[in-house]
């Protein structure tokens, strides 16, 4: 592995809406802000803007709330459209109490409202939410794809903000990647005492993802960053490795 990595925020995308080719507009701003990708870097983009770009938004004016929404919103204070849009994306309810919707998505994410977001979606009215893409690991590489016409051979990983159970605050995890093994399995291997590691394997594709944020921030308008330094190992296995397999999930 390299000694240090370097964040690099890419900066001045325009707003992303429905049909942009979001590594063509990657590419764009790194020419306009004269940061030429190097090969084997790591782009991490914001899930927000590609769900923009593949036009995955709901316009709230156009859903009817379902008992079981409009009951739960109505005794937590909260938006029954958006509720009822989690609970249509969603494949399992994990939770559904004091006010906190916790679900499994058909991509085999937990998390909090499916995916679904109303913040950066470019709409000051509240009426307009994007729902996760129905395929990161296809948005990944479809950025990638996009972005070695510039010339570079990079990973691509797609980022959202999850909360983490039995912490406060939120972090970036990767939910789609492209050509970077997300895991790095030490099992195997040594500690510093000689000792054999059994259990340890590492979420890199989620700790790249959660490094990039602290130069894309949630209120700069930076969708994208490089993470440049990182010996990644090459990998086209997309996110599946990370979600854990059912029969070794405690919490289902």
């Amino acid at each position: 592995m390299g000694s240090s990595v370097t964040l690099i925020p890419i900066e001045g995308m325009p707003e992303v809406t429905p049909g942009d080719d979001v590594g063509a507009l990657i590419v764009e701003a790194l020419a306009r802000q004269r940061t030429p990708l190097q090969d084997r870097d790591v782009l991490v983009v914001t899930q927000k803007v590609v769900s923009k770009a593949e036009g995955r938004i709901v316009d709230l004016r156009t859903i009817t709330p379902s008992a079981r929404a409009s009951d739960f919103a109505r005794r937590w204070e909260k938006d029954a459209r958006v509720v009822e849009v989690a609970l249509a994306e969603a494949v399992r309810v994990v939770r559904m109490e004091n006010g906190v919707l916790i679900t499994e998505t058909r991509h085999g994410f937990v998390c909090a409202n499916s995916g679904v977001d109303g913040s950066n979606v470019g709409s000051a009215s509240g009426d307009i939410v994007t729902l996760l893409p129905e395929d990161p690991d296809a948005s990944a590489r479809r950025i990638r794809d996009r972005v070695r016409e510039a010339g570079a051979e990079v990973a691509v990983i797609v980022s959202d903000t999850f909360g983490r159970p039995w912490r406060e605050g939120a972090g970036n995890v990767a939910i789609g990647v492209a050509g970077i093994e997300p895991l790095w399995d030490y099992r195997g291997q040594q500690d510093t005492d000689g000792r054999e590691l059994h259990s340890t394997v590492i979420a890199v594709a989620d700790e790249l993802a959660a490094a990039a944020e602290l130069v894309t921030n949630k209120l700069d308008r930076v969708p994208a960053a490089i993470v440049r330094g990182y010996a990644y190992k090459p990998s086209e296995s997309g996110i599946a490795p990370v979600i854990r397999e059912r029969a070794k999930d405690l919490f289902r």
